[in-house]
């Protein structure tokens, strides 16, 4: 089992959804669950390309962190 740090950043009606090690792997969705859904197959089946192409497969190091900028 791998377990990959999804990150989502709301821009309006759309969030954008992404996993640094799968940036082939963002996607644009309107709601979470959708999103959710669809990156767990599109970084399914890039884990399962991984050792066929006798690449290992990432291990996750995620750690997200907010920051606060005032806007001038």
């Amino acid at each position: 089992m791998h377990r990959f740090l999804i990150v989502r950043e709301k821009a309006g009606k759309i969030s954008q959804h992404a996993h640094p090690a799968f940036l082939a792997a963002s996607q644009q969705r309107k709601t979470r669950e959708s999103a959710k859904e669809q990156m767990h197959e599109v970084i399914a089946m890039h884990i399962r390309g991984f050792p066929e192409d006798g690449l290992p497969v990432p291990k996750s190091h995620s750690s997200a962190t907010f920051i606060a900028v005032r806007a001038e």
